[in-house]
């Protein structure tokens, strides 16, 4: 069952904070970007494999800048295109499609695979994510609440278990994300 666009647009701040479930992401510090075409998930390593048939792409997300791998999952490669970042450089990365829950609305959205170490925020949440549902006030920040202050950027889920099944076995090199 498809959800309809609402009338009135939900608004967001500047900043948010995010949770891809499927993922096993409860909560991701995001920035939001008009300016963005496609939204962005930083991820420390991955690795191709195989599954049921399909290319997949398992993941590695740290919790904090000193390389801790906190989150490790694994999902269906979507596709596989160019994307010409803020600094105009073409990088060539994969995608997804997954669940956002942000703002009491949970959305099917594509977001890229790609090393966001050096930047504040570890999803850029782009416009093709937001067209039809939100509008944003650059002068605000988190109006759909804040994390308590020492929460890392990137949540620990709530269950590894969850990670665990959605977690195959590698059968392939890991590779570090140009």
């Amino acid at each position: 069952m498809a959800r309809q666009i609402p009338r009135e647009r939900i608004m967001l701040g500047w900043r948010e904070w995010a949770s891809l479930p499927r993922l096993g992401l409860p909560a991701v510090r995001c920035k939001i970007d008009s300016g963005a075409r496609s939204s962005s998930l930083h991820v420390d390593r991955y690795w191709r494999f195989s599954e049921r048939g399909g290319p997949w792409v398992g993941f590695r997300l740290s919790n904090d800048g000193h390389g801790e791998a906190t989150v490790q999952a694994a999902a269906p490669v979507f596709d596989e295109r160019d994307v010409i970042d803020s600094g105009g450089h073409r990088t060539r990365r994969i995608f997804l499609r997954t669940t956002l829950a942000l703002a009491g609305v949970e959305r099917e959205i594509e977001i890229n695979l790609t090393d966001r170490q050096g930047m504040l925020f570890p999803m850029l949440l782009g416009r093709t994510a937001m067209a039809g549902w939100f509008a944003v006030d650059p002068a605000r920040s988190f109006l759909h609440g804040r994390r308590e202050v020492g929460t890392p950027a990137i949540a620990r889920p709530v269950s590894q278990s969850r990670v665990s099944a959605i977690h195959s076995p590698i059968r392939a090199s890991h590779s570090r994300l140009p």
